[in-house]
């Protein structure tokens, strides 16, 4: 097996606004799919999609938690140096994301910040100086 995440899907309350913060937002290019019901982003080595929360349930056959809170997901996003890390989140933030924590040096030696976009899912913005990740 090829280690590799091929799709990430996020289950959405509202596909419109989630779908124009990613695409217009964060500049994410977006694939156009017949039904509409679904949103796909073409991104490097993965691809992000974006369908609504109750179908995702349904597809998967589970019942959506009633509690909310944190999922225990987050999504990275790694970036080549200290100030992309502050201009995707002021990026993020500028689109409607909110900061969840400003970017910092951090205990193993990088440098990273939290956002929480439109529909309450965690991304991390980070630059690893010992690991390409980009």
């Amino acid at each position: 097996m090829k280690p590799k995440i091929s799709i990430i899907t996020l289950g959405v309350e509202d596909l419109e606004r989630a779908s124009r913060f990613y695409g217009e937002g964060l500049g994410f290019p977006k694939y156009d799919f017949e039904d509409g019901n679904i949103s796909f982003f073409s991104l490097e080595g993965t691809w992000l999609a974006l369908y609504p929360r109750e179908d995702l349930a349904e597809d998967i056959g589970v019942a959506i938690s009633s509690q909310g809170g944190f999922s225990g997901i987050t999504l990275a996003h790694n970036v080549a140096s200290k100030s992309e890390v502050d201009a995707v989140l002021n990026q993020a933030v500028s689109a409607g994301a909110r900061l969840i924590k400003p970017a910092e040096e951090v205990f193993w030696g990088g440098y990273s910040g939290y956002f929480q976009d439109p529909e309450g899912h965690y991304w991390e913005v980070a630059y690893n100086p010992y690991q390409d990740l980009t």
